[in-house]
Parts: structure tokens; C-alpha cells; sequence
């Protein structure tokens, strides 16, 4: 069986991303699984520090593409778990340095040797999204509950159901669940009536994140945290396996309202 290919995105930056493709294929990885990921967002860089593995950096995936490389060459292996790899991004390059047929010819390679293969695209709808959608057989996008950030995934959930790709799965991270009790945050179900998409994990704030991007350990590997917990059930959904949500939450909120927003939810049909 080959691997599979997931696309990770996000309608805007900072909210978790690539954290969530760091813990998600850890989480994987300690699971047996062999998982690569690839860091697809051009001239930024950022997998690679929340890894910790910045300073073993050879090769990155530009160069890879180019040839100046072979793909073993750029693959650095994870410090905690020995089946898991990342591909660094060029930080001296911009996004129109590799194609799409580039990317996936590439994640065609890997599915050989690799049971999951995550890109680790940039935010938005841009080139970079596209290259790394392209090689993809599934894609996660990743929101938090803020109109701003919702109102991206949805644009984002639009175009990849226009490209005929799987319908996307949800991640919806830094989740405060007093804030939801108090109704200053919009709530689970709120969200999945405004985005019409399966969800895939809830992930709550949780300092150990910040602690674990610091030290260059994701944040699974911390069987105190529930950031971590929570990933580690995404890992198992993805695997096939029914487990619950960690309950975070109150089932109702006041933003339902935000529904109703101009502009703001997709007309069945369209296209981004």
C-alpha cells in the first residue's frame, strides 16, 4: 500500500499550522508509522525550529527539486522517533522556485518508503497552496474561533472543493473553553454549521505549546498536556480509529449570528 499525501492549511497565518503538522505526524510516528514532512512554505521556514532540528539542516526542498540533491540527502531524521523525517524550505528562495508537477513527483517518490507524507503549506490560497494541494490525496485545514480566521478557512475550504479534491477535514485549535462559557468565543457547532466540513480534532490552548516551540519538542510527546492529547487523537482518526473529542466545551453559544454575516458563508455551488 503506498503512502498517503496530506495537504495542511490554513486560510491565514498564525494559527497553528504548521504546530499542528509537527504534533500530527509525531503523533503518527510514535504510532509505528514511517511519516515525512515537508515543509512547502518557501522563503519562511518554521517547521524545522518547532522540530528543533534547525541546526542539522543540509539540503532543503528546493534544492531537492532541482537536483542539486537527492531527496535522502535533505531528509532529517526526527530526534525522538526514528521513523520520522522532515524536508526542510528554502529560506533564500521565493515560492515560484518549484511547480506543482514538481511537488508531485516527489510525493510520488515517497509514497514508496513513507506511510504519510505531509506538506506543510503556506497560509491562504497563494501559488505555494496550490503546488501542495496538487500533490495531495487529502487536506487539513486549521482555524481557530475567531470570525477573521474562519472567515479564511472558508475561503480556503472553498477552493479546495473546487479543485475536486477530498473534502477537507477540520482542526480547530487554541480552543478556551471559558471563554466559550462566557460566550465571548464561538463554539464547535457553530463553526462546523458555518464550514460544512468533518471534523478532525479540537485542540485547547495550552501553554505547553509555547514551552514545547522553545525547546523544539512537539508538544505530543508531553503526556501532561492536552494540547498534546488532543493531537494524539487526530493521529488516531486519521488512522481509522473512533475516538472522542476532548470535551472542551458548552454546546451553545451567541455567535450564531455571525452566520448570517454578509458575504461570509459560500453559496452552495461556488467557487473560490
Amino acid at each position: 500500500m503506498q503512502g498517503e499525501v496530506y495537504v495542511v492549511n490554513s486560510g491565514k497565518g498564525g494559527v497553528g499550522k504548521t504546530t499542528a503538522t509537527a504534533n500530527v505526524g509525531s503523533a503518527l510516528s510514535l504510532r509505528g508509522k514511517r511519516v515525512v514532512l515537508i515543509d512547502a512554505d518557501i522563503g519562511l521556514r518554521n517547521l524545522d525550529v518547532i522540530m528543533g532540528l534547525e541546526n542539522r539542516i543540509v539540503y532543503d526542498l528546493v534544492q531537492v527539486i532541482e537536483g542539486v540533491c537527492q531527496v535522502q540527502q535533505a531528509m532529517i531524521r526526527d530526534k525522538l522517533t526514528e521513523n520520522l523525517y522532515v524536508i526542510p524550505a528554502a529560506q533564500t528562495r521565493d515560492k515560484s522556485a518549484i511547480s506543482s508537477e514538481q511537488v508531485k513527483e516527489l510525493c510520488n517518490k515517497l509514497r514508496e518508503d513513507f506511510d504519510y507524507i505531509f506538506i506543510d503549506s503556506p497560509a491562504g490560497i497563494e501559488q505555494g497552496f496550490k503546488n501542495a494541494m496538487e500533490a495531495a490525496d487529502k487536506a487539513i485545514v486549521v482555524t481557530t474561533p475567531d470570525v477573521a480566521a474562519i472567515r479564511d478557512a472558508d475561503r480556503v475550504i472553498g477552493f479546495i472543493e473546487a479543485a475536486g479534491l477530498t473534502k477537507p477535514e477540520l482542526i480547530i485549535n487554541r480552543v478556551r473553553p471559558g471563554m466559550v462559557r462566557r460566550g465571548d468565543m464561538m463554539t464547535t457547532e457553530d463553526i462546523l454549521d458555518l464550514l460544512s466540513v468533518p471534523l478532525l480534532g479540537i485542540v485547547p490552548e495550552d501553554e505547553h505549546i509555547v514551552v514545547s516551540g522553545n525547546r523544539g519538542v512537539p508538544v505530543v510527546h508531553d503526556n501532561r498536556s492536552s494540547a498534546g492529547e488532543a493531537f494524539r487523537r487526530v493521529a488516531a482518526r486519521i488512522e481509522g480509529e473512533d475516538v472522542p473529542m476532548l470535551k472542551l466545551e458548552v454546546s451553545y453559544g451567541i455567535f450564531t449570528w455571525i452566520k448570517k454575516m454578509v458575504g461570509f458563508k459560500r453559496p452552495m455551488g461556488a467557487k473560490a
